[in-house]
């Protein structure tokens, strides 16, 4: 393994009280950042997320420790040197005027420009290499305040990019964007760190994505350690689920995501294959059955009938003393909710 750009030695990350001692969110941090690594930083509100990624930015001093880029002791590094190694992409909104895209981007060159900021040729092509490299071409000419948010996230990581950092800090990336968009900049982010081997670390709520395309993940509990494994790892032992276990809240293994803890409606055996199986077993589950695949007894059991009629799935529901087969999923819930309701029961 190569030597890693960032690591933190024995880090503790807070706030500093002028007459009281420090508020202390997170401590013992031993953290490292290697190259083309996409690290996403998770825990749930108040656990310090934005403690830390402020801290390692430099924005912030620690309380105790230290942080070490690319050997060097973050803290002796001037914003100048600091600004060719490190780049920093935050949620805050920003007021760019009449900027373009291009322009906005071509700010990101400033560590490497003489005092008038004229960029050279060079600067130039690090600004359309990184344009491109976010799929922002057709962005560069139009004004920042008529980009959607999706479209201004892609401009921001193109500017923290133009930087030519060795890593990139991210805080809430996809946060006001919508499922199609938070996909596609998760898979940017990850592109840019396989192909520029440049370190990126990103703080975010988009759980599911993180557990499909994290290298590593940083997990920061409320009041706990701060974890670090492989999406996979933090899911075997546990550790996942102990993170952000809540009242009312569920962290299902099997699925990777989360859903409510309700009273069970009954238990259902499901017969099938295939899409029309599966969603059939998520919308049994949505209203409260818990389901099993196969025969086992249980008093309700579906079989899904895919393409049985002109090509369309019907669904054969058996009861304890007739037969039924439905021919939308809608219609099959209805009759099974009907069915295993107290009065119908009783």
């Amino acid at each position: 393994m190569s030597a890693p750009i960032l690591h933190t030695e024995n880090l503790s990350i807070g706030y500093p009280m002028r007459k009281e001692p420090p508020v202390v969110v997170a401590e013992a941090i031993a953290v490292r950042l290697q190259p083309g690594e996409l690290v996403c930083l998770l825990g749930p509100n108040g656990a310090g997320k934005s403690t830390l990624m402020r801290t390692l930015a430099g924005m912030q001093a620690p309380l105790h420790g230290r942080i070490r880029l690319n050997q060097q002791d973050l803290s002796s590094l001037t914003a100048r040197e600091l600004a060719r190694h490190l780049s920093v992409v935050l949620t805050e909104p920003i007021n760019a005027g009449m900027l373009t895209g291009w322009d906005l981007v071509s700010l990101g060159r400033h560590p490497y420009t003489n005092w008038a900021g004229k960029l050279t040729a060079v600067d130039e092509t690090a600004v359309n290499q990184a344009i491109a490299a976010v799929g922002a071409t057709p962005l560069a000419q139009r004004h920042v305040h008529t980009l959607s948010d999706g479209e201004r996230q892609k401009i921001m990581i193109a500017r923290a990019l133009a930087q030519e950092p060795d890593i990139m800090l991210l805080d809430e990336p996809t946060a006001f964007l919508d499922l199609p968009r938070r996909v596609e900049i998760m898979h940017i982010l990850r592109q840019l760190a396989r192909q520029s081997q440049c370190a990126v670390l990103l703080s975010t709520h988009d759980l599911d994505l993180a557990l499909r395309n994290a290298d590593k993940i940083w997990l920061l509990p409320k009041g706990g350690r701060l974890q670090v494994g492989t999406p996979e790892e933090l899911v075997l032992d546990g550790s996942f689920e102990a993170a952000f276990r809540a009242d009312g809240v569920q962290f299902d293994p099997q699925t990777g995501s989360f859903k409510m803890a309700v009273q069970s409606a009954g238990q259902i055996d499901l017969q099938g294959e295939g899409l029309s199986a599966l969603w059939t077993k998520r919308a049994l589950e949505r209203v409260g059955f818990a389901v099993h695949e196969g025969a086992n007894g249980s008093a309700l059991r579906i079989q899904v009938l895919a393409g049985e009629e002109n090509g369309r799935t019907q669904w054969q529901l058996v009861k304890p003393q007739q037969t039924v087969t439905h021919r939308s999923l809608a219609e099959l819930v209805d009759d099974i909710q009907q069915t295993a309701s107290p009065k119908n029961s009783s």
